[in-house]
């Protein structure tokens, strides 16, 4: 029986515009706009509709930003088929949200929150992250262990075969850069990062992030999300907000989420969300599977007629 998985973005997919002809065409986006806009206090639409870039490309906002889109294009599709659920890194409170653990207005105010507290620990702790390409997990753990001794570097996204983000200080990661490249890395390149996200560098943020996520009111979700701390899927809602505070330092294992949410019987993947960035990484993990994304109004409006 083919199972349906929905999948939704995290920071780097964001664009200026973005949600803006999603909500002429559709009120019940346009209201959950609106909505956002009232719980932060400040016009997050504005920044997602007019930027300027500079603005969107703040922690603080990219984050709270691409949550909202990714959610309002949920409410939209309302689909019946989602047999799961996952996100990568921020995304994770999208796919919490869609599959009935949170509820928005929460799940929002923790996102805001955690794009303030990662800013504020990429100025505090500055460090940086870097794609490597052409490298197994292996290779990348002993590239960081040996690059140690200068800074302090890990693995941060195990993206795809063959794709990994390493992050942390910056003289341990440009050791770890240096040493990849001499391991016969395809690609070695310098992010541009507010922080080293997934890093220990991270750490100011975990324990910011903790009290609220103490405070905010989980649920058991309605079908399995799977989380990128473990990769495997979860639903009891006091083992959600463990994952999520642990999920601030521990590396997204995205290439293994894919690869179990295939083995758990999904063959088609669904991104919900701006961007195409998690569907480009589907087909090099899991090439047999269908992949399809929703972003702007006309790819909604297809499957609504």
């Amino acid at each position: 029986m083919s199972r349906t998985a929905y999948i939704f973005p995290g920071q780097g997919s964001q664009y200026v515009g973005m949600g803006k002809d999603v909500c002429a065409e559709f009120p019940a986006a346009k209201s959950l706009f609106a909505k956002a806009d009232e719980v932060l206090g400040f016009s997050l639409s504005r920044i997602c509709f007019e930027g300027p870039e500079e603005e969107l490309k703040q922690t603080k906002n990219t984050q709270p930003a691409i949550f909202l889109h990714s959610v309002a294009v949920w409410e939209i599709l309302k689909p019946a088929d989602a047999a799961m659920t996952a996100g990568h890194s921020l995304g994770e409170y999208s796919a919490l949200v869609a599959a009935g653990a949170i509820l928005f207005e929460e799940a929002l105010k923790l996102v805001r929150l955690r794009g303030e507290l990662m800013q504020k620990a990429g100025e505090e702790n500055p460090g940086t992250m870097a794609a490597v390409v052409g490298l197994d997990a292996q290779a990348v753990g002993e590239v960081c262990h040996a690059a140690s001794s200068d800074g302090i570097v890990q693995a941060a996204n195990f993206n795809s075969p063959g794709q990994i983000v390493i992050s942390g200080s910056v003289a341990g990661v440009r050791k770890a850069m240096e040493l990849a490249k001499q391991r016969g890395a395809k690609l070695v390149k310098e992010l541009v990062v507010s922080g080293a996200f997934h890093s220990p560098l991270m750490q100011p943020a975990k324990d910011g992030l903790q009290r609220a996520l103490d405070k905010a009111a989980f649920r058991d979700a309605q079908i399995p999300v799977y989380a990128n701390v473990s990769a495997r899927p979860v639903q009891k809602g006091s083992e959600i907000r463990q994952l999520l505070f642990e999920q601030v330092t521990s590396p997204v294992r995205w290439e293994e989420t894919i690869r179990n949410m295939s083995a758990d019987g999904a063959s088609s993947f669904v991104e919900v969300g701006p961007g195409k960035v998690l569907q480009g990484l589907v087909k090099r993990i899991a090439p047999e599977v269908s992949v399809a994304g929703f972003d702007a109004a006309a790819s909604i409006a297809a499957v609504r007629n």
